[in-house]
């Protein structure tokens, strides 16, 4: 399964590509690509001034416009941020070993640079970015033994969950989640990394949930948000859907193992899942 809208159990996936999320418009974006090279900055959003720390000189901010804002908490721009830049993430639209300025983020998705700077702190948290002084935050460059290695550790968390759940969870539970499983087919359709990797953690988490421990669903959770950014000179194109919609339809094998209680599938249908990602 490859490693993947944080939504409610059975929320349908739209089908058909999928744009990046954005953030309510707070100002104009800095241009249409919205891509800052190393160096380059912008304009704070929150005042027109210089973020201290970051080169910004070749950055023209933008004029402001005449109409007035909505009040949203920080905090709420913030996650909204955060979800829009794992987005891009996973989406490729942040590339690996670029920098990237708080300043010119924020332009791009119409903030100022303050919750686009704590978004990408987040980031650094969870190992996506690194900090670069005076700079921005560049993109982690990521390869196939970091991709082993989240897949072996996935599979010591998840798998003796998924054999004790394959012994006790009744079949009815495990049809609940037949409409996730689908859902996860038609993102896969998309051919949207971005959509896909969304359905596939709600599927994931789902099944997780049902153990009842709720610190295990989330570390799960952030093992396989990482294990989902894609490697450097990824897979691309018509392959890269073809990959998608073959992870996807492990899905569906799995919840016909657990609902059989077929421990020995459902232990390598798991293993082959995480080490197989896209």
């Amino acid at each position: 399964m490859t490693q993947g809208t944080q939504g409610s159990a059975g929320t349908p996936v739209p089908e058909g590509p999928a744009r990046a999320p954005r953030v309510p418009a707070q100002g104009r974006a800095a241009d249409g690509g919205g891509r800052v090279r190393p160096g380059e900055g912008g304009a704070d959003g929150a005042g027109g001034t210089v973020a201290r720390g970051e080169h910004v000189h070749s950055e023209t901010p933008l004029p402001r416009p005449g109409v007035p804002r909505p009040a949203v908490q920080r905090s709420s721009v913030r996650g909204q941020v955060l979800d829009a830049l794992r987005t891009a993430l996973v989406a490729g639209d942040l590339t690996p070993g670029e920098v990237y300025s708080a300043p010119a983020l924020g332009e791009r998705f119409g903030v100022s640079a303050t919750p686009v700077r704590e978004a990408m702190q987040q980031l650094a948290l969870e190992g996506a970015v690194e900090v670069v002084p005076n700079r921005g935050f560049r993109v982690v460059r990521r390869g196939a033994r970091e991709l082993a290695e989240l897949a072996e550790v996935r599979a010591l968390v998840e798998v003796p969950v998924m054999l004790r759940l394959a012994r006790t969870v009744p079949a009815e539970r495990w049809a609940e989640l037949r409409p996730l499983a689908e859902a996860t087919v038609r993102a896969a359709a998309s051919g949207c990394r971005a959509t896909y990797a969304d359905a596939d953690r709600a599927f994931h988490r789902a099944v997780l949930a049902l153990s009842g421990n709720e610190q295990l669903v989330r570390i799960a959770e952030d093992l396989h948000r990482r294990a989902q950014w894609p490697l450097v000179g990824g897979v691309r194109g018509g392959r890269e859907r073809a990959e998608l919609i073959a992870d996807a339809a492990e899905h569906g094998a799995l919840l016909d193992a657990l609902v059989g209680r077929d421990l020995d599938v459902v232990g390598a249908l798991v293993r082959e899942h995480f080490t197989g990602a896209v």
